[in-house]
């Protein structure tokens, strides 16, 4: 009996959507490909719609005034949109916002990624605004899909990295709503069930 490969789709807490997709590399003015198993590392995979439009370099420019950070945390970022790679290049070239961007700019021509991501207007062939956070052992931790008009904020994206990173390495912890580095944590359990407050009392 045949086997059936179905796509497999984005889910949080699961392996991410393998992907080896073409890219322009705008440091050195380069192409390459690259697939997502080879990374092994903390990975954002920051999808937009579309080159020359118009929020897309407003959030573009925002991740790269952000490059030490995301060297700091050793987060590899990579840019993605239904474009070709010669439309990334000429878009670099041409938009004053994209001076000096540093990331990979992945070309998903074909769409799959962006379908597999569960971002995909099938009617235009244009991906989503969607931020996902991808672990070292290939695990989807975060998700973020915004209407399209609707700018990200890397600042935000820095702190759920920080608050990853810091569960990963103490997993007994969970990180409530707003928190930051050296912040108090909480220890889950049923005894605390009804006192949270009080667990978040220095």
């Amino acid at each position: 009996m045949e086997e059936l490969n179905f796509p497999q789709m984005v889910k949080i807490d699961n392996t991410a959507p393998e992907f080896n997709l073409p890219f322009y590399d705008p440091k050195s003015d380069d192409e390459g490909t690259i697939a997502l198993s080879e990374l092994k590392k903390w990975t954002v995979l920051f999808f937009y719609p579309a080159d020359f439009t118009f929020v897309c370099p407003t959030e573009l420019k925002d991740m790269a005034e952000q490059e030490a950070k995301f060297k700091e945390l050793d987060v590899e970022i990579l840019a993605a949109s239904t474009d070709t790679i010669f439309s990334h290049r000429a878009w670099v070239k041409h938009e004053w916002l994209m001076k000096n961007f540093p990331y990979k700019m992945l070309a998903d021509h074909s769409t799959e990624t962006a379908y597999n991501y569960n971002l995909l207007d099938e009617e235009s062939g244009i991906a989503g605004r969607g931020t996902f956070v991808i672990d070292p052992d290939g695990i989807v931790r975060s998700i973020e899909v915004a209407s399209g008009p609707l700018g990200r904020n890397s600042e935000e994206l820095i702190r759920k990295i920080e608050a990853l990173q810091f569960m990963r390495e103490n997993p007994t912890q969970a990180c409530p709503a707003k928190w930051a580095v050296w912040a108090k944590t909480l220890t889950p359990s049923i005894k605390i069930a009804g006192e949270v407050a009080e667990q978040l009392e220095d």
